[in-house]
């Protein structure tokens, strides 16, 4: 599994809760992150690169794009390349908004990248025709939960003025369209009021994951023990373990160095 940086993590906790015999490698390119700012063929291109390394040097048996900015790119050159099924987050979510909403209006928040993809957008209408979707693009939120700040002030303001046009749809349920997003969930949920259910993909892509997995021989053998989790990082290795083990748990112990060429 990948991810521009730790938001990916919250993706990474579901998967440990709900297979905790699986092994997990997750790799976070916190060197150059964040990627929601980043033209689409640049993420498309790390998003190979990412999944390359994870194929050929961990013979992985499932890739998991936990980031939706490299999502939205599209998965299927990836899956070409890595010749293993590729998961990513944008589905599961969407499947997921849809059980949540009442009243059929909906919102997803996301990365300037996401949005500007258009990838929510083309989901929904082919899962899920029936909702009426607002997005949101919430350049910054990524920003601050890389530096650990998650209930600040400057959050709640910022927080503010770019949840106004989903807050202004009425929408009654909102999917947090970036991995990242879930760390601010109390602060967007004070921003959205109460009535409003904050939708996290990071469940429904382990339950994908699963649904996968189960019945197959690709599935590990839950009497072998608990899984191995191996965690990579393309910056500080330093800070991601002090940040991720505050983000995900005490799992996130010795954190790998990977350098591209």
């Amino acid at each position: 599994m990948f991810d521009s940086g730790f938001g990916g993590l919250t993706v990474a906790r579901a998967l440990i809760d709900l297979l905790p015999a699986e092994h997990l490698v997750y790799l976070g390119d916190t060197g150059r992150y964040p990627y929601g700012p980043r033209p689409l063929n640049e993420v498309r291109g790390f998003a190979r690169q990412v999944g390359g390394l994870l194929a050929q040097e961990h013979d992985v048996k499932l890739l998991i794009v936990a980031c939706n900015t490299a999502a939205a790119t599209g998965l299927e050159g990836l899956k070409a390349l890595v010749g293993v099924p590729v998961v990513g987050v944008i589905e599961p979510g969407v499947r997921s908004l849809a059980k949540a909403t009442h009243s059929g209006r909906v919102g997803v928040i996301g990365t300037v990248g996401t949005v500007a993809s258009g990838a929510y957008q083309e989901a929904a209408t082919r899962l899920a025709p029936q909702l009426d979707l607002s997005c949101a693009a919430c350049p910054g939120f990524v920003e601050f939960v890389e530096r650990g700040e998650t209930r600040s002030d400057q959050v709640t303001v910022l927080a503010e003025r770019l949840l106004a046009p989903v807050r202004e749809a009425k929408v009654d349920a909102l999917l947090l369209g970036c991995t990242h997003y879930p760390f601010l969930a109390r602060t967007i949920s004070d921003v959205m009021g109460r009535d409003v259910v904050l939708v996290d993909s990071a469940d429904e892509t382990a339950f994908e994951v699963r649904r996968l997995l189960e019945g197959t021989a690709l599935a590990r053998d839950s009497a072998a023990g608990p899984g191995t989790h191996r965690w990579l990082s393309t910056g500080d290795g330093a800070w991601f373990q002090r940040l991720g083990q505050q983000l995900l748990g005490p799992e996130l112990r010795e954190v790998e160095p990977v350098t591209w060429p």
